[in-house]
């Protein structure tokens, strides 16, 4: 109670954080139970028709249910291999640079679009990849030969777009957790590996490297549990009905199926499924990084 009385203004300024997650977290959890029933908006969650287990029984069974689960695991497990091995290899290089304003700089410049958000990327997108005048497109075929490619409407060429473009939008911002690391290194290995002659290689390889790796460690175990999280805002503003096969995933998969086409049961079918394997693969994701790297928040 003592303890209470000495902090009470901490508490009264964590109480409305506490009031918005009770209200947009916990309170909405209630519509979990839509997921067996066949929900209907004018009937509520009292009075709609209760099935069980159909609705996830009929997730399984759709063919387009299948193929977005495949297209997240494959999306998102792209994303995170290359968004560990972009900013890890641009921090090593960017660790290299003697000028310290040219490093700034370069620093600031990658990682600018991080904080840009994919309805103003995507609509940039939209304009340099556009096969009718679009910029990289022009570059192509005037400096190439090669016919303009439908980069945002052909299933070949949509996953490697979306991947691509995330990497270059996050990868800049990403590099700043390697670059701290980079940081708490002890000048003194550095100085004692040129005393014994060891070029600038040789200290990458055994300084640098071994220094990084535990953080890369933490950074790769803990977005495993971001898996089957393949970036809602970035696909729903860069696809459309031509790259469904190869581009709908969970998230916009439940926007269409609950919203657009009111199958409502189904779609929180779809969203709980998701949050119990995303629960899962956390808990394993923290157990690891605490295995690999002895990495704990409590």
């Amino acid at each position: 109670m003592n303890h209470f009385k000495r902090n009470w203004p901490l508490h009264v300024m964590i109480l409305p954080s506490l009031l918005f997650l009770i209200i947009f977290n916990y309170l909405p959890m209630a519509g979990i139970v839509m997921a067996f029933q066949n929900f209907k908006p004018w009937l509520g969650l009292a009075h709609s028709e209760w099935v069980g287990l159909e609705n996830f029984r009929t997730l399984f069974e759709r063919q387009d249910s299948v193929e977005v689960i495949w297209n997240t695991l494959i999306i998102s497990a792209l994303k995170i291999v290359l968004n560990l091995v972009a900013p890890f290899t641009f921090a090593l290089f960017l660790n290299e640079v003697r000028k310290a304003f040219f490093k700034r700089f370069v620093q600031t410049l990658v990682y600018l679009p991080h904080f840009l958000s994919w309805v103003i990327l995507g609509g940039i997108l939209l304009d340099v990849l556009s096969t009718d005048g679009g910029f990289l497109n022009q570059i192509l075929s005037s400096w190439f030969g090669i016919e303009p490619i439908f980069f945002l409407g052909d299933n070949n060429w949509f996953r490697f777009t979306v991947i691509v473009s995330d990497v270059w939008k996050e990868f800049g911002f990403g590099t700043i957790v390697f670059l701290a690391a980079l940081s708490n290194v002890n000048p003194s290995l550095y100085e004692a590996a040129e005393v014994d002659g060891a070029s600038r290689w040789k200290q990458t390889i055994h300084i640098t490297l071994p220094s990084m790796l535990p953080i890369a460690v933490v950074v790769g175990t803990l977005a495993l549990g971001n898996i089957l999280n393949a970036g809602f805002d970035q696909i729903f503003n860069l696809y459309n009905p031509l790259v469904y096969q190869k581009g709908d995933i969970i998230d916009t998969f439940v926007y269409r199926t609950a919203i657009l086409n009111g199958e409502m049961g189904l779609g929180a079918a779809i969203g709980l499924f998701k949050s119990i394997i995303s629960m899962v693969l956390i808990i394993i994701s923290y157990r690891l990084a605490y295995k690999l790297a002895n990495y704990r928040i409590f």
